[in-house]
């Protein structure tokens, strides 16, 4: 399995969910506002009264919400931070819901569990982190409105609220405050753990569904490329063994002596291309062995330093766990660590640095990172770099990841690939483990 991630990217995953949750939210908003609208229009038909300042206050607070609402709607399209747009919305929300507890009667308003409702919502929308942001300043709203009625703080508020200081103890009131922001609280976090939960899982399908496209592509390209490879090296063969009987029996010329190298150096150069691509289209079994990890890693490293065409003055630096063994062809594993580390080689400048850590995780796994703090990838080039033939250098075929993508798929492992541009990259995969050394 292939997860792509880029530094910024969740943030921007965090963007892309929360805009249409926030259209629906300021409709629903809208909704409300409507509905409390009819509702206050049948209780003054009702109260056959049209100077009651209760209505009128409501009447301001549902002219001042209609207001927020289309202002809301004309800045959505040109707001490109939603998280912090959404923030304040519900923050407002909340503010309003305040008002409306208040001249409802305050303590002893029935409107309180709107502070719920809006705890909820902040919940689903900013996920656990805003739920609780928003419950912590619905509590203290709540607090400071039921203190201020009950105290000589702000006494207009005990006459609108229609309150009567003196017929409830302050251990009742204390108490009906703590109910109430437990209540807020315990709702933000039940609301935002299965909100958090809800969008794994939806990350997790969205990349199950990735891996299984690419797994057909590559079942399809595989099963056509195989037997084209194959009759491609019969007469590639044929033609380089041509050449160099040609090159020996004919008098020396330099300029058919350089058309001749030109052709063995192509037919070579060709003759890898074949091999590495019948290697991604139908990966050799292998034959697993218990490896010891840090000594195979090390083994591979110092060959690839000692490759002064790939390695050049790049410094390595390993943080290996030791005593971790895992069950696993040893060509294999070569192949992955070198492609990784070429990969990686060919992104920094020169004195970059690379970083390979190999340490023992939960369910009895070892998790493997390959960093750099080269150039990084693109977002828009993150989502590609596992097809066949994809490259951005000059040179290559652009099958290096792909053959560790696919020798990786064989061991059930899964890598992911976290970049920035300007920063590095993290190719990382998890292995299980076999044993450790005593």
């Amino acid at each position: 399995m292939v997860q792509f991630q880029s530094a910024n990217s969740p943030s921007k995953a965090i963007s892309v969910h929360i805009h249409p949750k926030l259209r629906w939210l300021m409709l629903a908003r809208v909704l409300f506002t409507a509905l409390l609208l009819g509702a206050t229009i049948i209780f003054q038909s009702r109260l056959g009264s049209t100077t009651n300042p209760l209505v009128g206050l409501i009447y301001v607070l549902i002219a001042a919400i209609f207001v927020l609402s289309l202002i809301y709607a004309a800045l959505f399209p040109k707001i490109t931070r939603h998280e912090l747009f959404a923030f304040i919305q519900i923050a407002i929300d909340s503010f309003i819901v305040s008002l409306i507890v208040l001249i409802t009667g305050g303590f002893f308003s029935l409107f309180t569990f709107l502070y719920l409702v809006v705890i909820i919502y902040a919940s689903m929308i900013l996920y656990l982190r805003g739920g609780l942001l928003i419950a912590i300043f619905s509590s203290i709203q709540y607090a400071a409105l039921v203190i201020a009625q009950f105290t000589e703080v702000a006494p207009c508020l005990a006459a609108v609220a229609d309150g009567s200081p003196g017929r409830l103890d302050g251990l009742y009131v204390t108490y009906k405050i703590l109910i109430t922001t437990a209540a807020g609280f315990a709702v933000a976090v039940l609301s935002g753990m299965l909100t958090e939960q809800n969008r794994k899982t939806q990350k997790e399908l969205t990349t199950m569904e990735a891996h299984l496209k690419r797994v057909e592509k590559m079942a399809y390209m595989g099963e056509m490329a195989a037997g084209l490879a194959h009759e491609i090296k019969n007469p590639l063969a044929s033609l380089v063994g041509s050449i160099q009987i040609l090159k020996e029996d004919l008098r020396y010329n330099p300029d058919h002596e350089r058309l001749m190298d030109i052709v063995l150096r192509e037919t070579d150069r060709l003759g890898t291309l074949v091999n590495d691509f019948l290697f991604f289209a139908r990966p050799p079994a292998g034959k697993p062995e218990i490896l010891d990890l840090e000594e195979a890693i090390c083994d591979i490293v110092q060959l690839f330093e000692k490759d002064t065409h790939h390695a050049r003055h790049v410094e390595i630096k390993q943080t290996l766990s030791p005593g971790i063994r895992v069950l696993m062809d040893s060509a294999h594993l070569r192949q992955i660590i070198w492609n990784l580390l070429l990969n990686a080689a060919e992104a920094v400048s020169e004195d970059g640095r690379i970083e390979i850590h190999a340490v023992a995780i939960k369910n009895n796994e070892v998790s493997v990172h390959v960093i750099d703090n080269g150039c990084g990838i693109a977002d828009n080039v993150i989502q590609t770099i596992f097809d066949p033939f994809f490259t951005t250098k000059s040179e290559g075929t652009g099958l290096g990841l792909s053959i560790v993508h696919r020798i990786l798929e064989a061991y059930d492992s899964r890598l992911q690939v976290q970049s920035e541009l300007g920063k590095g990259t993290t190719f990382s995969f998890t292995l299980k483990r076999s044993g450790k050394v005593h």
